[in-house]
């Protein structure tokens, strides 16, 4: 099996970088307090759960194997996957600061 070029290196790399900045914004929103959740703590930490799962999803779906070699319909997958992804954490972030 040939190894991935293109677009595949570039998106599994861009989805881990994203996943690593949304560790680091989970780290410092303070997913560790001692105080109760809110409604909108639990809001947060489901959407940054969702984009995680995304996110973590991409680099597998990129490179998994397709029957016709020249196929790109798993990229498509992973493309709409990281773009989910991306969406939740920023979602997570934003209910964050408004709420």
């Amino acid at each position: 099996m040939p190894s991935p070029t293109g677009s595949v290196p570039a998106l599994s790399a861009a989805s881990a970088t994203v996943f690593s900045i949304g560790i680091v914004f989970l780290g410092y929103w303070g997913m560790y307090e001692q105080s109760a959740w809110r409604a909108a703590d639990i809001v947060v930490f489901v959407l940054a759960l969702a984009g995680f799962a995304c996110l973590g999803l991409v680099p597998w779906m990129a490179t998994s194997p397709v029957e016709p070699e020249n196929s790109d319909s798993r990229v498509r997958i992973a493309r709409h996957l990281f773009l989910t992804g991306v969406t939740a954490i920023w979602l997570a972030v934003a209910v964050s600061v408004i709420f």
